[in-house]
């Protein structure tokens, strides 16, 4: 898995676009290398890196890492194209979301990074 550590921010990029997060525990798992290995607080992820699962807010899967990061501390931006879900709970998930401190869907690295920064 290829990280990337912005100094600056104390941000990890992950750059891997295959499946990182394929459940609870694998979202945990990635949180405490971000936190132990890099000593930061904050990861942006690809969106292909998180299983389809969590965009499907029936699974609850969604609720439940995103719970484990705020309660921990761990803020996450998601990269991606969010606009082929037609879900309006998924819509209205992202607004929310958006609207925080914690969790960030978003289109680029550069958006990902300034939510971030401006959340802290």
């Amino acid at each position: 898995m290829k990280i990337d550590i912005n100094q600056k921010n104390g941000i990890a990029y992950v750059q891997e676009k295959s499946l990182i997060i394929s459940n609870v525990q694998s979202a945990l798992d990635l949180m405490a290398t971000i936190w132990y290995e890099y000593h930061c607080n904050a990861i942006i992820i690809h969106k292909e890196a998180i299983i389809e699962d969590f965009f499907d807010l029936s699974t609850r899967l969604a609720g439940e890492i995103v719970q484990k990061y705020v309660n921990y501390g761990m803020k996450i931006a998601i990269i991606g194209d969010f606009a082929a879900y037609s879900s309006k709970a998924l819509k209205d998930y992202i607004y929310e979301c958006n609207k925080g401190k914690d969790i960030f869907f978003v289109k680029n690295e550069e958006e990902a990074i300034s939510r971030i920064v401006h959340s802290i």
